[in-house]
């Protein structure tokens, strides 16, 4: 901690609770930090850091540099407007008397300022800063009602409400204890220690000692603190075996937010268990009992695992024998369930898919099923020929797992189980691989599917969940999402960019909304098209794309395949770095601005009256099969940088073709081939969005 000057005053604030859930004290610490400075700032109290702590009973917040007095400022109050506030001759009407009454002023104080929409008066107010301990109680009380998590709770006959109830309070300033009320709470300098190690009251006489006294009375108030104990007792107790717990920074975080004191133990389970899935194993001992599996130098499962007590070493045998008689009733449960789902196929099982339902108004999970075979079998067609038949049948087997015993008590496993017991029953290994596939990436910048399969699975499957929903009105709004939409979308595309799939985000749409039998196909397929656009520009940003040219190329980014979308804009990048970049770009948006909105006939040659115009349209029609040919190729930096050719016909005409003319014929003829240039050009990309360089 800081050091406590005259010049450096030490606060500290502890909210003593019951039990907090371990999920909420990450945000309860984050809440009371940047709420500690926002309220520091309203009250005018200057401070250098503020560090929050937490454990399961207690949240605090240590701020340093702190004055002994609140800082002067000066307030402007804005009355009324000038006209009203005084008469022809200046003189102060009654407004302005009011108005200076109102804040204990003479009225000759009073200055006349600008605002946005004329002259006003105005008093400035010099305040004087108060000291800083008088104001404390008033600001830690408002600290403390600003924390909000969810699931608040009342207790008693109060009227408060927090994630749990509050039983002490503790502050001090400067050393000294400051005293404030909520809800018959007393604030002062008592804290408390371990709640069944050291269960007593204690004083905290200094604030600097705040840690090492809590140290004392077997708490760990650092999070970070905890995280490094557990960390290195866990590798001096698993050093002899050259084993190491499986990375888990999840399960990591919520143990540091279960325990004060944090004393892990070896534990050891029956090495039979090990015939088990490994991720069921895992998912058993995280899922239940927060434990942690340990691995050996192979990266292989063994049958020690840790569990993160809190309590004191002197307890250890009595932790160890009471994980190891839990983990051993989890794993026989878990032992039942795999051995029960292994006597019927996953095959068999399809019917069994009827009796789901998938959601209210979209069917059974039968329904989904059979229509991602149908999506499947287009995929299959037009991506996959080869291997058409193990993608059709990874999608009649992707949902079967689901009805599976250990599914339906570990959920976190779908499509992992379905991967084992598809190679238990003799399916294809790329099947079986499909089935965990479908659904990756599980999270935003998550694994990615590695085989074509199983890719094209998670495709069809989070497509349909999107299009199904939609089809409902069920669309995400602000910061809803409850079916997790966004995050299928944002995968969707992830998937198609890094597979680099040549199918379009349109055509995938149309064809899994035609497998929903809907009747406003269109006005839906709009809707989940325009919802696709914005993931695309979402992922395309977040790999650190420049704007313009990711606004430049998202109009195209349902009619083409995405590969050719992160291609044209690599291109692009390339091509501003072309000395003739800026000039081109000059010249096609003066042929943007002046194109017209709706259709203009076809070029006539004939009526090309002008040398200049004749000149340009022999320009386009010489790059055109180049610029074809390069763009069917893929090959968009060529295609791109062939496009300066056009740049000086295009300013010639310009300068010396009036294109307004005032014969219909002639200018309209003139238009269309502006918009003909237009029309090659943008096949590209939109280049009115572009910037210079």
């Amino acid at each position: 901690m800081p050091m406590n000057t005259a010049d450096n005053m030490l606060l500290l604030l502890e909210i003593g609770t019951e039990d907090l859930p371990a999920r909420f004290l990450p945000s309860a610490m984050q809440q009371l930090k940047e709420n500690t400075g926002r309220i520091f700032r309203e009250y005018y109290i200057p401070f250098t850091d503020i560090k929050t702590y937490g454990t399961p009973r207690r949240v605090a917040v240590v701020a340093d540099g702190i004055p002994l007095m609140q800082k002067d400022r000066t307030k402007e109050i804005f009355g009324p407007s000038r006209k009203v506030a005084f008469d022809e001759k200046g003189n102060p009407a009654k407004a302005a008397e009011g108005f200076a009454r109102s804040l204990g002023i003479p009225v000759e104080n009073l200055v006349v300022k600008s605002k946005e929409k004329g002259e006003y008066v105005a008093a400035v107010i010099e305040e004087k800063g108060a000291q800083v301990k008088e104001i404390l109680p008033e600001v830690l009380k408002k600290i403390v009602f600003s924390i909000h998590l969810p699931k608040a709770m009342r207790w008693g006959s109060g009227s408060i409400r927090f994630a749990r109830p509050i039983r002490w309070l503790m502050a001090l300033f400067n050393n000294e204890a400051v005293s404030f009320e909520i809800e018959g709470i007393q604030s002062g300098n008592l804290t408390r220690g371990h709640r069944f190690l050291s269960p007593a009251s204690f004083q905290m006489k200094e604030i600097m000692s705040y840690k090492s006294l809590l140290a004392n009375n077997y708490v760990i108030v650092d999070p970070e603190e905890r995280k490094r104990t557990i960390l290195k007792k866990i590798e001096r107790i698993l050093e002899p075996f050259e084993e190491s717990i499986v990375e888990d920074e999840d399960l990591l975080e919520t143990v540091i937010n279960l325990v004060e004191y944090p004393v892990p133990v070896a534990a050891t389970f029956s090495a039979g268990y090990l015939n088990l899935p490994e991720e069921l194993l895992i998912t058993v001992m995280k899922g239940h009992q927060k434990y942690f599996a340990v691995k050996n130098r192979d990266g292989d499962i063994t049958n020690h695992f840790i569990v993160v007590s809190n309590t004191s070493e002197n307890n250890a045998e009595t932790v160890r024998a009471g994980a190891e008689r839990v983990i051993r009733a989890r794993f026989e449960d878990a032992r039942f369930y795999f051995e029960e789902d292994g006597k019927k196929p996953l095959a068999e099982r399809v019917d069994d898919l009827k009796k789901v339902t998938f959601q209210e108004g979209l069917g059974s999970l039968y329904e989904k099923t059979e229509r991602l075979v149908a999506i499947a079998g287009y995929l299959g067609d037009k991506i996959l020929p080869s291997k058409k038949d193990i993608l059709v049948r990874a999608a009649r087997l992707a949902k079967t797992d689901l009805v599976t015993g250990v599914v339906r008590e570990f959920p976190e496993l779908q499509g992992v189980m379905g991967r084992h017991y598809a190679l238990r029953d003799g399916e294809d290994e790329a099947v079986a691989a499909a089935l965990e596939e479908q659904y990756l990436p599980a999270h935003s910048g998550g694994r990615l599917p590695q085989s074509d399969a199983g890719s094209l699975l998670s495709i069809a499957d989070k497509t349909d969940s999107i299009a199904a929903f939609f089809s409902l009105g069920l669309i995400p709004s602000g910061s809803e999402d409850p079916f997790a939409l966004r995050r299928q979308a944002l995968g969707v595309t992830a998937v198609m960019l890094d597979r680099g799939f040549g199918v379009t985000v349109k055509d995938l749409v149309h064809k899994t909304l035609e497998t929903l039998r809907i009747k406003e196909l269109q006005e839906v397929e709009g809707r989940v098209l325009k919802f696709f656009e914005n993931r695309v520009e979402n992922v395309l940003s977040g790999k650190g794309y420049p704007f313009d040219i990711i606004q430049a190329v998202i109009p195209l980014s349902l009619h083409i395949p995405l590969k050719n979308i992160e291609e044209r804009i690599r291109a692009i990048e390339k091509f501003k770095e072309n000395a003739g970049y800026n000039d081109f770009l000059t010249a096609i948006k003066r042929v943007n601005n002046i194109i017209p909105g709706k259709p203009v006939p076809v070029v006539k040659e004939g009526l090309l009256i002008e040398e200049p115009e004749k000149t340009l349209k022999e320009n386009l029609d010489s790059l055109k099969s180049d610029f074809g040919k390069f763009l069917a190729e893929g090959s968009f930096h060529d295609a791109i940088n062939i496009l300066p050719v056009l740049t000086a016909p295009i300013n010639n005409f310009f300068d010396k073709v009036l294109v307004m003319d005032k014969r219909e014929e002639i200018r309209l003829n003139r238009l269309s081939l502006l918009n003909e240039i237009w029309k090659v050009v943008s096949t590209v990309a939109d280049f009115s969005k572009l910037s210079s360089v």
